[in-house]
C-alpha cells in the first residue's frame, strides 16, 4: 500500500484530494495546524486517513516532523503541498512582514517539505510523485493579492525546477491550478462579492464554479502510476477560466 502526504487537508481542496486517494486505498497522512479539524476530517474519511498536527510555517521544525511520520508510518511514496494562506490588501498597504509570512507558508514552507520528503525518496530508492497546488492567480494577474500571486508564480517555477532535476531519479513533479472552486471559504467570499462573483464565472467557459472533487480527481490521476509520463506539468483544473475572455 503506497502512503501520501497532502498539508492542509483538514477542509476545502485538501480535504477533497485526501477523500480521493483514501477511496484508491492509499494510507494518507493529512497535515494541518488544527488538530480537532483534522480528527473530524480522519473521523469522517476512515482509518485510512491520519491526522497529523503541524505548523508548517515554522521551518525549522519540519524535519523533524517528517522523521517523525516515516518512523512511525514507514515510506512516503507522495506529497501533495496543498496548504496555503491569502491576504486580500491593496498594493501599497502590504507591509513587509505581510509579504513574508505570505512566502513562508506558501513557497518557503512547500520547499522545505519537498527537500526532506526527496531526500527520504531517494534513500529508499522510492519511484515517487510530488503535486503542488498553485492558483488563478499565476495564470493571470488578479488585483490584491500580490504576496499570494508571487508565491504561487514561484511554485510553479519550482515544480519545473524540481521535475527537471528529479525526474531522472524516479520522482515527478506536476502542479495543480485550481479555477474557481466552490470551497465553503471561496463561496462565501464570491457571495459577498457579487461583482467578483460574476467577472469569474463570466471568463470561465463552461459558466459555473469547481468542486474541490475535480481537484481531488487531477490530484489521484497525478499521483498514481495513470499518469506515469507526466512531469514538470501546471494543470490548469478550472472551466476554461486562465483561457477565458
Amino acid at each position: 500500500m503506497k502512503t501520501a502526504i497532502v498539508t492542509g487537508g483538514g477542509s476545502g481542496i485538501g480535504l477533497a484530494i485526501a477523500a480521493k486517494f483514501v477511496q484508491a486505498g492509499l494510507k494518507t497522512i493529512i497535515i494541518g495546524r488544527d488538530l480537532e479539524k483534522l480528527r473530524i476530517a480522519s473521523d469522517r474519511l476512515g482509518t485510512l486517513c491520519i491526522p497529523v498536527s503541524g505548523d508548517l510555517s515554522t521551518l525549522a521544525t519540519i524535519p523533524l516532523l517528517v522523521e517523525t511520520i516515516i518512523k512511525e508510518h514507514g515510506n512516503i511514496d507522495i506529497l501533495v503541498n496543498n496548504a496555503g494562506i491569502n491576504m486580500k490588501k491593496e498594493f501599497t498597504e502590504v507591509t513587509d512582514e505581510d509579504f513574508l509570512r505570505i512566502i513562508q507558508t506558501n513557497l518557503s514552507a512547500v520547499f522545505v517539505l519537498s527537500r526532506e520528503i526527496v531526500k527520504h525518496m531517494l534513500k529508499n530508492d522510492i519511484k515517487g510523485s510530488i503535486i503542488n497546488i498553485s492558483s488563478m492567480a499565476s495564470q493571470y494577474g488578479i488585483p490584491k493579492v500580490i504576496a499570494y500571486t508571487a508565491s504561487k508564480s514561484a511554485v510553479e517555477g519550482m515544480t519545473r525546477a524540481m521535475s527537471t532535476e528529479l525526474a531522472p531519479k524516479g520522482i515527478r513533479t506536476n502542479c495543480i491550478a485550481p479555477g474557481f472552486i466552490g470551497t465553503d471559504m471561496s463561496a462565501k467570499a464570491l457571495d459577498s462579492d457579487p461583482e467578483r462573483k460574476s467577472k469569474a464565472l463570466g471568463r470561465t467557459s463552461m459558466g459555473y464554479l469547481g468542486e474541490p472533487a475535480d481537484i481531488g480527481d487531477a490530484a489521484l490521476f497525478l499521483a498514481t502510476d495513470n499518469s506515469k509520463y507526466i512531469t514538470g506539468v501546471v494543470l490548469p483544473v478550472d472551466g476554461g477560466n486562465s483561457t477565458g475572455f
